[in-house]
């Protein structure tokens, strides 16, 4: 399939890119971060069909650009794989906000990936095409982290949009799933739980273990070959019957059971 991934040059949409490199997938990374791009294209060198774009997700023209040359690199995009890069401020809490970090959060985590969504309809309406999206969320939607609730609050629509597409297009082959991530070891994480450390005054590593390696009963975060397995299975036919679901993918960290 031909793929575009967001905020693609290190992180969770890195490791996402490099599993489905692994599957034969042909895949467009992007970044804001040319140098981070650069990097991450070096990285998946091994594989032939991988493709860089420069975007930046918060502004309008780019994510135009960002299409429209992803379009024309791969012939045609059958899959979006939403990733969003980490808000400025984070970790943060809702006092300490400003009305400019509320709209870099809804800006990154509600309208790109909605405005996105729209051009990429237009698309495979206008060429009578199917096409499936992923959104790559977090589980702290149903379970809030108080440092991450700018985060939290502003991507929560993006349940309501997976299945409100998948209800108005599922018929024209177009289905779209919200995938509900736990923690995983990425380089956004750890400076996160860096910065908060520092706050608490604590150490990093006591922090990182409490936080986010004892809240699961494995003991242990998130492996890439295990997402990576379940977009497999999301982009297969067999979970068409499934188009619009909330996964939650987390190790059992969150107490909740509804979606």
């Amino acid at each position: 399939m031909n793929i575009l991934i967001t905020a693609s040059s290190r992180g969770i949409g890195f490791n996402v890119a490099k599993e489905l490199l692994k599957k034969g997938h042909r895949v467009v990374i992007s970044s804001s971060n040319e140098k981070n791009l650069e990097k991450a294209l070096e990285e998946l060198k091994e594989y032939e069909k991988v493709y860089p774009i420069k975007a930046d997700l918060s502004k309008k023209e780019e994510i135009k650009n960002m299409v429209e040359k992803a379009w024309e690199i791969l012939g045609k995009i059958d899959v979006l794989v939403w990733n969003a890069p980490n808000v400025k401020c984070e970790p943060c809490m809702i006092h300490e906000l400003d009305y400019e970090d509320w709209v870099e959060g809804a800006l990154l985590h509600i309208i790109a990936p909605g405005y996105l969504t729209t051009l990429l309809l237009n698309k495979w309406l206008k060429n009578n095409t199917r096409g499936i999206i992923i959104y790559l969320s977090s589980a702290s939607v149903l379970e809030p982290m108080p440092p991450l609730l700018l985060a939290d609050s502003t991507r929560a629509g993006l349940i309501q949009l997976a299945k409100g597409i998948s209800r108005a297009y599922g018929k024209r082959g177009i289905r779209a799933y919200t995938v509900l991530l736990g923690s995983f070891d990425t380089p956004g994480a750890r400076e996160n739980l860096r910065r908060l450390a520092e706050k608490r005054g604590v150490d990093p590593e006591e922090l990182w273990k409490k936080e986010v390696i004892e809240r699961t009963p494995l003991q242990r975060t998130g492996k890439w070959e295990e997402l990576g397995e379940l977009i497999e299975f999301l982009l297969s036919d067999n979970a068409e019957y499934m188009l619009g679901s909330t996964i939650l993918f987390d190790g059992a960290m969150t107490r909740s059971v509804l979606l």
